[in-house]
């Protein structure tokens, strides 16, 4: 069997002893109407467990969600009895042509664009068999993300949904400048092209090729940061005037503006300006959570970042020593924000950051979330309902329900009591298409589909 046939299959890794049923299967299961049968089923608008529902799927949409286990004749039956069933998980802060490490400083001048490709494709099959069937994209090379969402759109690789953002957008030597750190030759003068601009103008004209460049959002850098080659990690990076120009011309194009920001100055002019998120938002006090709650702005909190620069930095040569000090001090105190902004109902939205760490393991920020003071529930809900109020998609995503998108996952225990259960999801279906399946599970919905004639 091809990978090309696999992809479509529900025995991604088929069990040797039913090798000889593959083809066909593989045949049954591009059938328009699946059902689900759902032990537990979380219910996202609400934070809770739902028991013994059947899930009835037409054309990669949910045509019904119902009481019981009522297969039709026509369907194939998905027997996840056994397990809990979740929306897909959504990610709104991922970077899938990165994976931060030693040589990350020098790939600019090492590696082309293929190579970004190449890893991004790696990456995007590990997101979704980690049970993220959508991501946002905050920043990437040579808008790689662009052609792979049309890949993927496509069916030619295997990945999330992808929303993105394109090259992100920074000031002169500011945090996303790509030619920071660079010896005087090599600097050049950056373009709103290359996502670097100065005055309202430029900022302008950066928006405007964002969307010739097929970008979905746009990501801009209103602070410092901490792995970038530059001293501060925390000022301010916009002037007031450039950042009211970029959403003023944001929300002509139809984009929502997602904010790295993590000094405190540089998060309210980007809130008073009106953008939709903030990112990492370190310094933020309880002036800027009152702010953000008044101009009803998103939160994501990137946890799994802090902890991995934390970590990091306590490795001599690891990191840059101008980047050293900022990881040391910044990274600490990101879960210690998250756990303040949560308690004042700062609205939170699930963004792991992953790029800085490993691609396929986004999950694990539901955990450090938990352990900020989140309860299991509302950490699920914002990867599910949540991430998708923030992406203005919730129309199509963000739960289980009637007409909605066929984004489903499974684990075998209950998250809400084990949270670390998100980190082993056993099933994974995107508009209908099972890209993985539990193996016993697998032989009980064939030989059960078998005897249905």
């Amino acid at each position: 069997m091809t990978t090309s046939s696999k992809r479509g299959c529900f025995f991604r890794r088929t069990v040797t002893a039913l090798a000889v049923f593959a083809g066909l299967f593989c045949q049954q299961a591009t059938a328009e109407e699946l059902a689900i049968y759902a032990g537990k089923l979380f219910n996202s608008s609400n934070g809770k467990l739902l028991e013994n529902r059947t899930i009835h799927i037409v054309d990669g949409r949910i045509e019904s969600v119902q009481k019981g286990f009522a297969k039709r004749e026509r369907e194939i039956l998905v027997d996840l009895r056994n397990y809990t069933v979740l929306p897909g998980l959504m990610d709104m802060h991922s970077h899938l042509t990165y994976e931060f490490g030693p040589r990350a400083y020098t790939e600019s001048y090492t590696w082309n664009p293929a190579d970004f490709t190449l890893r991004g494709v790696d990456a995007a099959s590990r997101t979704l068999q980690a049970g993220f069937t959508t991501i946002r994209n905050l920043g990437d090379h040579d808008n790689v993300t662009v052609s792979l969402r049309r890949a993927i759109e496509a069916g030619t690789i295997e990945g999330p949904r992808i929303y993105t953002a394109g090259k992100s957008i920074a000031t002169t030597g500011g945090h996303a400048d790509p030619t920071n750190g660079r010896r005087h030759d090599l600097v050049g003068n950056p373009s709103p092209a290359d996502g670097v601009v100065d005055g309202p103008i430029s900022a302008r004209k950066a928006i405007r090729q964002r969307y010739k460049d097929g970008a979905d959002l746009i990501k801009i850098t209103a602070t410092g940061g901490v792995l970038s080659v530059a001293k501060s990690g925390q000022n301010p990076q916009f002037m007031q005037d450039e950042l009211e120009a970029i959403v003023a011309t944001a929300k002509d194009y139809g984009f929502t503006v997602a904010v790295h920001a993590h000094g405190k100055e540089g998060m309210i002019r980007a809130i008073r300006a009106g953008v939709n998120s903030i990112e990492h938002g370190t310094y933020m006090d309880e002036e800027v959570m009152d702010l953000m709650r008044r101009n009803n702005t998103w939160f994501v909190p990137t946890l799994m970042a802090g902890e991995w620069v934390t970590e990091k930095s306590a490795i001599d040569g690891f990191l840059p020593e101008i980047v050293r000090p900022k990881a040391t001090t910044m990274g600490p105190l990101m879960q210690e924000t998250f756990s303040k902004a949560y308690k004042r109902g700062v609205k939170i939205a699930f963004g792991t950051d992953t790029g800085v760490t490993r691609h396929g393991e986004n999950a694990r920020e539901f955990v450090l979330m938990v352990q900020g003071g989140m309860t299991p529930a509302d950490a699920i809900r914002s990867a599910t309902w949540n991430a998708a109020q923030l992406l203005q998609i919730q129309d199509e995503l963000g739960s289980i329900s009637e007409g909605k998108l066929a984004d489903i996952i499974a684990v075998a225990g209950n998250p809400l009591e084990d949270i670390s259960e998100l980190q082993r999801v056993q099933f994974v279906m995107k508009e209908g298409k099972v890209f993985k399946y539990p193996s016993e599970p697998a032989v009980e919905v064939f030989l059960e589909h078998e005897g249905d004639g």
